[in-house]
């Protein structure tokens, strides 16, 4: 009698109609309305590329303009965009193809070619690790190509040119933010190209000036055997919650691209919640 009253109590417990209501993850996470998580970020405009990765139906275009002067190079001018689309659950799609304004010349059998004109298209897509959207520690894994074929006919190639990167973001407080990659790109797809391949090390700093202001340091180095290194800094204003204006200057400090500055500007907005 004692067992059939325990399995009866038990099933009426187990019946949807009495199951206790449970909060979601996110409903019980206090960090859901930090404003370091709520605001709008942008993977531009330095080097490093945040770890945030888009909710399934959000729409983020980053667009920017950037002059780089000095050094042993040519001055050059490109602007560059970047569509973002949140994709199923923990996903997020990306295209971006930038421009370069101005470039030298050279001669093929074909004629001359300059090499101003549209950069190949950049593919990839970003996958989030970290158990929810708003975790105080967020880690994410990018993947991306240029396509072959595409671009301007100064500037498009003929291999893919994977990369990779490990994104990782601390929240400090409620509203700063530390950001750190570390990632791995080539030209091509063979053990050759491999051992030709690029590391690439970023580390950021975001922080609040205000409510709708806030400012940016960053810190890189990328290379093989020789690797150079380089500072940016800039600031952005977040006229509404959906859009960021943002300038930036940077300074490389090492390695072959030693003296070369860049100054520069963006604009980002997003479309869903």
């Amino acid at each position: 009698m004692r067992k059939t009253t325990l399995l009866a109590a038990a099933a009426l417990l187990g019946s949807p109609g009495l199951t206790l209501a449970q909060n979601t993850p996110e409903e019980n996470n206090p960090n859901v309305d930090a404003p370091f998580v709520r605001n709008i970020r942008a993977d531009r405009p330095g080097q490093t590329i945040t770890a945030q990765v888009l909710r399934a139906g959000r729409f983020q275009l980053e667009t920017g303009f950037q002059r780089q002067f000095g050094g042993v190079g040519l001055a050059q001018s490109l602007s560059a965009a970047t569509l973002r689309i949140g994709f199923l659950n923990s996903m997020e799609l990306r295209v971006s193809q930038p421009y370069f304004h101005n470039g030298p010349s050279r001669m093929t059998d074909a004629g001359r070619v300059d090499s101003s004109g549209w950069a190949p298209v950049v593919v990839g897509s970003k996958f989030m690790l970290s158990p929810n959207y708003d975790t105080r520690t967020q880690v994410a894994v990018l993947v991306e190509s240029a396509v072959p074929g595409t671009g301007s006919a100064g500037l498009r190639t003929t291999k893919w040119g994977p990369g990779g990167r490990l994104l990782v973001s601390e929240q400090l407080g409620q509203r700063f933010g530390l950001e750190a990659n570390l990632g791995f790109s080539q030209r091509g797809l063979t053990a050759a190209d491999m051992a030709r391949g690029q590391f690439l090390g970023t580390l950021a700093l975001n922080g609040p000036l205000g409510d709708k202001a806030g400012f940016f340091v960053e810190a890189y180095g990328y290379g093989r055997e020789a690797f150079s290194t380089g500072a940016t800094t800039g600031l952005y204003f977040r006229p509404t919650p959906a859009v960021r204006l943002d300038v930036t200057a940077g300074q490389a400090l090492g390695g072959l691209a030693a003296g070369t500055a860049t100054v520069g500007a963006g604009l980002t907005f997003k479309v869903g919640q």
